[in-house]
């Protein structure tokens, strides 16, 4: 959520939309004509074929921030929303712009460029730059880029549409080299034009091979295997099944697909892929060995790579790439170790293995330390402070959360953080002071007003409760929701509180105090035997357990059952 919001608005402090819903955030920035209308406020999500990947760390997470966005776009009706998608994940896309927009709902498809088009491309932005593309080189250019032709150069036919990654592939080569040739040369244009897909192919190869730890001629042998025979123009299609490609994981197939060499089709229910365009038979035909480019990543790009991993939800994968980025970092580049690190305790913590990811947090601060990245080394004791509070251990979680919000006094979300933590150690008239004075400095932060009204709530205070979580645009929370469930059964409204609870509570549930709560509003409903079935377990439960001052609490609660 915060890289979303944070590419609508580049400029916006991070603490600023830290704890930020995506209506909290629509809200704020939304503006009003002279009539006092609100002004339509264009947002846009490119690569949105990720959210759909097969991940199953991220299904969850997923279905929340869908949800989210679903309530935000129904409750802001002068948002308009862009959703930039590839054709084979079209059909995953358009149930949720149906939710969002009902009939409203527009598709556009962005095809590949027609003649006239490909050439007013080529043309365009070297003329920006005070250099001139003469008509007819341009219009030979787009020619040559929708002929097709063999290994040997044989001419096959040519395609009605030119394909716009490899216009720009193409065209950015040629510039460059303008830099020593003073112009285009018709007679070896075709031989330019080689050279730069092939160049274009090859590098994608190898990034792919790096990346996933593959020999890249065996990626070459697959690509021509597969996608390349003498019989047609390259139409070969390989098909998804079973997690593989044609001897491939899909993964790998997905990658090659990522750097623009192939492409995805449905085809009989499943996903088939083909190459980019027929333009390139020829160059992946004359793919030699001597033409690979070694891809030594530097460690930025192995962290790049190692948070691609982790989207796609390869856990060791990403382990391994942030690995080698803090090993093949230099000795002066200290922030992509730190980075590094960082990033290998969310890693740990996605695997469930919190003391690990503590330490690396803990040693990533250190690192940022020696580079004065005050912010950076708050946020890391920020977050060693909320793994405390998960592992129930409220004490460490107030100590590493007051050295955070000593360290960065105006982010308000770790303010919220040590709110929190000081309400499970059981100091509860410190936790609505500090959480107050960060409403007091911004009296619409979601997260300080969802903590304070889950407080007011576990604490009979049931209107202060429902003033604070009715500001909260993001009710998806399961915690605040049983707050909330919490604070209607208080004022007796049980119906409502059991509609607010509703599904709730299943099996899977290991919340303590999410149980806790329901396990109230189960006894103030006057179904005792579901109260103390619920008590015991928010007793037991361990994500997270239960504070020791509420399980002194729902320890009486059974009592009295």
């Amino acid at each position: 959520m915060f890289a979303l919001l944070s590419s609508w608005a580049p400029t916006a402090s991070a603490a600023r939309i830290a704890s930020l819903s995506i209506e909290d955030f629509l809200r704020r920035n939304e503006r009003a004509d002279r009539s006092g209308q609100p002004v339509p406020t264009m947002i846009a999500i490119d690569q949105a074929e990720r959210l759909f990947q097969d991940s199953e760390i991220h299904i969850s997470r997923r279905r929340r921030f869908l949800d989210e966005l679903i309530e935000a776009m129904n409750r802001r009706p002068a948002a308009r929303l862009l959703l930039c998608v590839r054709t084979d994940h079209l059909d995953d896309v358009l149930p949720i712009a149906k939710e969002v927009a009902d009939d409203s709902c527009v598709s556009f498809p962005l095809e590949p460029f027609g003649q006239d088009t490909a050439i007013e491309a080529a043309r365009g932005p070297i003329e920006r730059f005070g250099r001139a593309l003469p008509p007819e080189i341009a219009s030979l250019l787009v020619d040559e880029l929708r002929t097709v032709r063999t290994a040997q150069g044989t001419d096959r036919g040519r395609t009605a549409l030119v394909e716009p990654v490899l216009l720009q592939v193409v065209c950015a080569r040629l510039w460059r080299d303008l830099t020593d040739a003073p112009e285009v040369h018709s007679t070896r244009l075709h031989l330019d034009v080689n050279r730069a897909l092939q160049h274009f192919t090859a590098q994608a190869l190898a990034n792919v091979a790096a990346d996933q730890q593959l020999p890249p001629h065996e990626l070459a042998s697959w690509l021509r295997n597969t996608f390349i025979s003498a019989a047609s123009k390259g139409g070969g299609t390989a098909q998804e099944g079973s997690g593989r490609a044609f001897g491939l994981p899909a993964a790998v197939v997905q990658a090659v697909e990522d750097e623009h060499v192939i492409k995805a089709r449905w085809r009989n229910g499943l996903r088939g892929y083909e190459l980019q365009h027929p333009r390139l038979v020829q160059p992946v035909q004359q793919l030699e060995a001597a033409q690979w480019h070694s891809a030594e990543l530097d460690g930025p790009s192995r962290l790049r790579a190692a948070e691609e991993a982790l989207s796609r939800g390869r856990l060791t994968l990403a382990r391994r790439h942030a690995d080698e980025a803090a090993s093949a970092a230099s000795r002066e580049d200290t922030r992509t170790r730190a980075q590094a690190e960082s990033f290998l305790g969310t890693v740990a913590y996605e695997q469930g293995l919190l003391e690990e990811a503590a330490r690396r947090y803990r040693s990533a601060a250190g690192i940022f330390e020696t580079l004065g990245d005050t912010t950076a080394v708050g946020q890391l004791l920020a977050a060693v402070g909320r793994l405390k509070l998960v592992q129930g251990g409220q004490g460490a979680g107030v100590e590493e959360l007051s050295a955070a919000a000593n360290r960065v006094p105006n982010d308000l979300s770790v303010q919220t953080g040590l709110g929190q933590a000081l309400w499970n150690a059981g100091r509860k008239e410190a936790a609505l002071v500090v959480l107050g004075e960060v409403l007091r400095r911004d009296g619409d932060t979601p997260e300080a007003l969802r903590v304070r009204g889950e407080i007011y709530a576990d604490l009979g205070k049931a209107e202060s409760a429902l003033r604070d979580l009715d500001r909260v645009a993001n009710r998806a929370v399961p915690s605040a929701r049983a707050a909330r469930a919490l604070a209607l059964a208080t004022l007796s409204r049980t119906e409502a509180a059991r509609k607010e609870l509703g599904d709730l509570v299943t099996d899977t549930v290991e919340s303590g105090p999410v149980l806790f709560r329901a396990a109230r509003v189960q006894k103030l409903s006057g179904n005792r035997s579901a109260a103390l079935q619920l008590a015991t377990r928010a007793l037991s439960a361990k994500r997270p357990p239960l504070p020791s001052h509420q399980r002194s609490a729902a320890v009486q609660l059974i009592e009295e059952l």
